[in-house]
């Protein structure tokens, strides 16, 4: 239930964010689009206002009769006011001579008809995306007394020995369709794209999940296995505790015993304590310790006593079946076993009742042997 609610959460954060990021990416492109095909549009419009007034100019001052060229010229625009871009023709006194619609020719523009103009008779594709988005008149740049009206001249340009004027038209009602398209476009493809890395970082997430689960499911079981295997080392002890306790209650003296090697067995060791000599039983031993060539003896209610002897020499001494020596420094009893505990790789840290001032690691290779110990 947890790994289910850990993937739709993981689901939620990347579909968040992919979606802020992806929306604000494709309004940023949408508008960086729609600038560069309004720049492209109005380029054009102004490219064939100019050729248009250029061309009529060349057929008047090639004596064409005006009658010819004004005919020429409507056959060469008729109908094209379904485009994007057209382009028109009327004289000074704003009579329309030529257009795509029939029925506009002999009609006079009207004063407030839509003309986009700017201070320096130029507009840019941004302030275009504005007015069109926007069916309003706006200071210094148009006019735009009639809301309904589908086309507007973003470009003027006279005709030489002439009263005559070419407008370039856009088309607003098709530029907003196109413009539309376009949007639905990168929508689209944004939506798809979206869904698509949100699919493949849900598929990566979980089989990342899957791989690291295994791997921890691994860990936990090797982790069982020394928990069991620290368990048995620890009932081992008690129980070589308690057959060192019945060994010390069943022994009738405190004469040296002898060992299966033949070496004597002692129940005391001498020890001293200052000026004093100790007899110290020991059973009654928790650890021996050896430090700057210095051999302590440390009984299990915490007295400390000092020996002449090595630790080889003390261990040669001692019955091994109640005490093992863990290190070069350190011969540790049975009885002053407080904890095993895992250490590093296959090592075991010994934990001592009363404590020892330095670690006590069995390294790996004596490990079997302390285990073989415990087991005894």
């Amino acid at each position: 239930m947890k790994k289910d609610n850990l993937y739709l959460f993981t689901l939620l954060a990347i579909s968040i964010i992919v979606f802020i990021i992806g929306y604000f990416s494709m309004a940023y492109m949408v508008k960086v689009s729609t600038n560069q095909f309004l720049e492209i549009q109005i380029e054009s419009s102004k490219r064939e206002a100019r050729e248009f007034a250029e061309l009529v100019a060349s057929q008047l001052e090639n004596g064409t009769d005006r009658e010819t060229v004004i005919n020429n010229i409507q056959k060469s625009i008729e109908g094209t006011d379904i485009e994007t871009g057209f382009v028109c023709m009327f004289d000074w006194s704003g009579v329309e001579i030529c257009h795509p619609d029939p029925q506009k020719i002999g009609k006079k523009t009207n004063p407030n008809e839509s003309y986009v103009r700017s201070i320096d008779n130029e507009i840019n594709s941004e302030d275009f995306y504005d007015l069109l988005n926007n069916k309003q008149p706006k200071g210094g740049i148009r006019d735009f007394s009639n809301e309904s009206r589908d086309s507007e001249v973003i470009y003027l340009y006279p005709v030489r020995n002439s009263d005559w004027i070419i407008a370039a038209h856009a088309n607003i009602d098709k530029i907003h369709k196109q413009i539309d398209q376009l949007r639905f476009n990168f929508l689209l493809v944004y939506l798809l794209s979206s869904a698509a890395i949100v699919l493949l970082c849900l598929l990566i997430v979980r089989f990342l999940g899957s791989y690291y689960e295994k791997t921890f499911e691994l860990k936990n079981e090797k982790l069982a296995e020394e928990v069991v295997n620290l368990s048995k080392l620890n009932a081992d002890l008690y129980s070589l505790k308690d057959k060192v306790s019945k060994s010390v209650e069943d022994a009738d003296s405190d004469d040296p015993e002898e060992g299966e090697d033949g070496t004597r067995i002692k129940n005391r060791l001498l020890t001293y304590s200052k000026d004093k000599l100790i007899s110290v039983r020991v059973d009654e031993i928790a650890f021996i310790s050896t430090e700057n060539s210095i051999t302590r003896i440390t009984c299990l209610d915490g007295q400390r006593h000092s020996s002449n002897s090595s630790l080889d020499e003390l261990y040669s001494s001692l019955d091994p079946a109640f005490f093992f020596r863990a290190n070069r420094q350190h011969i540790i009893s049975a009885k002053g076993i407080y904890e095993i505990l895992r250490y590093g790789n296959n090592q075991l840290k010994i934990i001592l009742n009363p404590a020892s001032s330095n670690a006590i690691i069995i390294s790996k290779n004596k490990a079997a042997d302390f285990k073989k110990w415990l087991d005894f």
